[in-house]
């Protein structure tokens, strides 16, 4: 026998307190059943008191049976089984879902529908509203037919009454990403130093011209840079290997040690990341000897499509180290300054040839972003608005992902806006903040930790 026989009217109202517009598990009806005071302290009371009962029949039982010992039938006796916390639930639902035309039937979680009585199938089955919230895409069932879905979350579309993901519309028009050589023929033709792979970037150095001998003391620096915003708005670049040709005089106890940095969008020197050449799996540069006269190399770095990134600035710090066999020399002693008095060493000079970044260039369109980011704020139609912010992050996640190795990737977003874009660091702030908070309503949503590289 339900303990609720005894106090209707609390379980009445518990009943009259679960909402109606959607579908509620077992979880959910839980959290309602905690929630109501007055119902705990009455099922509490009729709990303990229950337990008296059981207790009393538990010991009138056992008189029984020692007073039936001689008898020829054993009495059969029943006692009242317990009814744990998942049977009121599930009654509970089964209150709700399965109590039409007066029939009751028993919810089931499994089937999502009514378990009624062999001969009446379907008449205690009545409508079960949608699912929504967590671990679903729906946020509100339709008024007009709460079985279906009538709302879905941000980043889903509705369709006949279910919510499907939104997948972001092609970037292509905004920034084309789609070029894809392999390593092989990649490597092949960056040893060759095939035109066809060169992205040509304007040499600016004051220190170095190309084609002179130069004295190695001391650092000198160079670079290549595209000056993008200038000369080519409608495109972004993706480095993919360097090569310079350089040259030292015959006998020279001095050999180059070039460092790189990449500037991925603008902006100034101290937004370029350093490359690890040579560091855990990154690779190495490729020297091959040109001219056995005046012992001219070729130095390629061939980054490839695992290490490729995107770049408007290449800087190049060349510095000079002594050319030793003995394995306790540090390699990473610099000879610089030059010691004058010192006149035992042949210290030689340097020539650089040619400087080269080889890569590739993509289409790019800063005001069809500008317009993109716009909608976020004033969308032009129903919808637009959250195709706007799918395909703002679908580009977020899709520039990141090319960040150069660290310890953290690099927020190389944040730089296309700022340089390439030239909005001001607020406006950028503002745009990743409403990006995040967009993502964060997302199902299985995550949200990397980025160092910022621009300011």
């Amino acid at each position: 026998f339900s303990l609720f026989f005894c106090f209707p009217d609390e379980f009445k109202a518990f009943l009259k307190k679960l909402p109606t517009d959607h579908f509620l598990n077992t979880s959910a009806v839980l959290k309602f059943w905690t929630s109501d005071l007055v119902l705990q302290r009455r099922y509490g009371l009729l709990e303990a008191s229950t337990k008296v009962v059981l207790g009393k029949a538990i010991k009138i039982v056992r008189k029984l049976f020692a007073l039936s010992k001689r008898c020829p039938t054993q009495p059969k006796i029943s006692l009242p089984r317990e009814r744990t916390l998942g049977f009121w639930l599930n009654k509970a639902q089964s209150l709700l879902y399965c109590s039409e035309h007066g029939v009751y039937g028993s919810f089931s979680e499994e089937m999502h529908g009514c378990i009624c009585a062999a001969e009446q199938r379907t008449v205690c089955q009545g409508n079960v509203p949608c699912k929504v919230g967590e671990g679903t895409l729906c946020s509100s069932c339709a008024p007009d037919n709460i079985t279906r879905c009538g709302t879905c979350l941000p980043g889903s579309i509705l369709h006949m009454g279910f919510c499907r993901p939104n997948i972001a519309n092609s970037l292509d028009h905004y920034v084309n990403f789609d070029f894809d050589m392999p390593d092989a023929e990649m490597r092949h033709l960056l040893q060759r130093l095939d035109s066809r792979m060169e992205v040509h970037a304007i040499y600016i150095s004051n220190d170095v011209r190309l084609g002179s001998w130069f004295n190695p003391a001391w650092r000198k620096r160079m670079l290549l840079t595209l000056k993008s915003n200038k000369n080519k708005s409608n495109l972004i670049h993706m480095l993919m290997g360097i090569s310079f040709q350089i040259c030292s005089t015959k006998n020279s106890t001095l050999e180059p040690v070039p460092a790189i940095y990449v500037n991925p969008f603008g902006g100034s020197h101290s937004e370029s990341w350093f490359m690890p050449i040579n560091q855990q799996d990154f690779p190495d540069w490729e020297r091959t000897k040109l001219d056995a006269s005046l012992q001219c190399y070729n130095w390629t770095l061939a980054l490839g499509s695992k290490w490729k990134s995107f770049f408007e600035t290449v800087h190049i710090y060349l510095r000079s180290r002594i050319i030793t066999d003995d394995p306790t020399v540090n390699e990473t002693l610099f000879y610089e300054p030059l010691d004058l008095e010192d006149h035992s060493a042949n210290l030689g000079y340097m020539k650089i040839n040619s400087l080269k970044v080889f890569g590739y260039s993509m289409h790019f369109d800063p005001e069809g972003i500008k317009d993109l980011i716009l909608q976020l704020d004033y969308p032009y139609t129903e919808g637009s608005q959250d195709a706007a912010f799918l395909m703002l992050l679908e580009m977020r996640d899709r520039i990141n992902r090319l960040s150069p190795p660290g310890a953290q990737p690099l927020d190389l977003f944040s730089c296309l806006l700022r340089h390439r874009l030239k909005l001001s660091s607020s406006e950028v702030a503002r745009i990743q903040e409403a990006l995040q908070s967009f993502n964060a309503k997302l199902p299985n949503s995550t949200e990397p930790e980025l160092s910022q590289l621009c300011s």
